[in-house]
């Protein structure tokens, strides 16, 4: 994947960069050294004459050495932290290392040392897998295989979320069809506890022969969806018109399988059929290239625009002009529902960023 490739090139040039800043800190550390055998030596003259030591001009030069040493050595200490962070968060994924099953683990197979697993549904439980890490901003990429078949009434999700009532939470969810006709591919986001903001597509491909890259993109600018590279949806952070958009709490990446007849497959109509049971979905290939939250401090390191956060990078705040033709081209072509374009809904008064740029 072209997006892919990019995205590898990108991380590798700013890990050279961080490594590259970590050399420096031997260098600032005997700095600072020779800053503190200055002030030991100034201390010993001021004991023995302080005002000669008031009107040294050597002595006013020489204290700020201490906070500029002090200030360049907590940066770049700090990146080479972070440096070692994202270095574990660009590692090879593998299941055991980086997830954990909450729910129905006799329907979870895992195996290729970790690099592949499978969720299953049946008619005595379904599925749901979580990251054990909690991260703000960055890129989780999933390659999935769909239920295969009649998989009318089953829905597979994969999203990334907080917790509590007032949640941030971006969406995939592929609701399933009966045989010969295509999934519906159903994307939401909510902020500060509010939703409400669907919008739907048919795949231009069987989401069920083959694996396809689902991605969510997230930085302080904007959320993309992709499939394979291509971006299907995406929305701005506008808070600046006092729409809400997640950027404060942290999230983790989920994914699970479930009974979801009551209104999956044409509003409730079509039920699951459990002689096709097992239901299973196929994972591979799990990205996570995010920023690892340890703390509210987090936030602000997450949100800085440096080079150890390649998704701060003027690069990743807007969609490029080849990226807004296939956009468009998704949505004229496959897009199905719109909130945004659903007056009855909202009887009459749309959501506001409805009227704002898309991109």
């Amino acid at each position: 994947m072209e997006g892919d490739k990019k995205m590898k090139a990108t991380v590798a040039e700013e890990q050279a960069k961080l490594r590259a800043f970590a050399m420096e800190v031997k260098d600032t550390k005997n700095e600072l050294e020779v800053c503190q055998k200055r002030l030991n030596l100034q201390e010993v003259e001021l004991a023995a004459t302080q005002e000669e030591a008031r009107s040294s001009k050597v002595l006013a030069e020489d204290r700020p050495c201490t906070g500029l040493a002090m200030a360049t050595l907590h940066n770049l200490i700090f990146g080479f932290v972070l440096l070692v962070a994202m270095e574990h968060a660009f590692a090879d994924f593998n299941f055991y290392k980086d997830m954990a099953c909450y729910w129905g683990y006799r329907n979870l197979a895992v195996w290729n040392n970790g690099q592949n697993f499978a969720l299953g549904l049946n008619n005595v439980s379904g599925c749901g897998i979580q990251t054990r890490n909690r991260f703000l901003f960055g890129s989780v990429e999933m390659q999935i295989k769909l239920v295969h078949g009649n998989s009318a009434g089953t829905v597979t999700t994969y999203y990334i979320s907080s917790t509590g009532s007032k949640h941030d939470e971006i969406d995939f969810e592929f609701l399933g069809n009966v045989s010969g006709q295509p999934y519906i591919i159903h994307t939401n986001i909510w902020a500060q506890g509010l939703g409400r903001k669907e919008v739907q597509f048919y795949p231009w491909f069987d989401p069920t022969a083959a694996f396809h890259n689902y991605t969510i993109h997230w930085n302080p600018s904007q959320i993309v969806w992709f499939i394979d590279g291509i971006p299907i949806r995406v929305f701005r952070n506008y808070q600046s018109y006092g729409i809400a958009f997640p950027n404060q709490q942290a999230m983790r990446a989920y994914s699970s399988i479930w009974n979801g007849d009551s209104w999956a497959t044409r509003g409730g109509q079509v039920k699951i059929n459990w002689k096709s049971a097992p239901f299973r979905a196929f994972y591979q290939q799990v990205k996570l290239r995010t920023c690892p939250w340890y703390s509210q401090a987090s936030t602000a390191q997450c949100s800085a625009k440096t080079p150890a956060n390649w998704w701060t990078a003027p690069v990743y705040s807007r969609l490029s002009y080849a990226q807004q033709g296939q956009l468009m081209w998704v949505r004229k072509n496959y897009m199905i529902y719109n909130y945004c374009q659903d007056w009855k809904r909202f009887k009459g008064v749309l959501p506001p960023e409805c009227s704002l740029p898309l991109y």
